[in-house]
């Protein structure tokens, strides 16, 4: 495994473990189509919650939640899209957030972007 795989893993481990103790229950972890991959599928209540994880040693160039940017936010509705339509899930309230972490901590984006589809 590559150490920037590991990496990931590991932030995305992080994330899901905060998410849940904030009474959020996963669906599912690194699910992939044709579009791309969603990092973490929760559910909070009776939404679904599609997570973007982001790992930044610093802030340093804006942090990590520039780094989701309107191509990937595509990608990742795509993607939410395909698990609603495969699901049959397609009336369920759902929304986009992302878990943001650096060296000096993590930071949960509830809404950090609406569909752009």
């Amino acid at each position: 495994m590559s150490d920037k795989k590991a990496t990931g893993d590991k932030h995305e481990s992080i994330a899901s473990n905060y998410l849940q103790s904030q009474g959020l229950v996963l669906v599912e972890s690194n699910y992939h189509s044709r579009h791309g991959e969603i990092d973490l599928i929760m559910r909070e209540h009776d939404t679904l919650v599609f997570v973007e994880v982001r790992y930044r040693k610093s802030n340093n160039y804006g942090g990590a939640e520039v780094s989701i940017t309107p191509a990937k936010q595509r990608k990742i509705a795509l993607t939410a899209l395909q698990y609603l339509q495969k699901h049959r899930q397609t009336e369920s309230p759902c929304r986009f957030d992302a878990v943001v972490t650096t060296e000096a901590g993590s930071q949960w984006i509830k809404a950090a972007f609406d569909s752009p589809l």
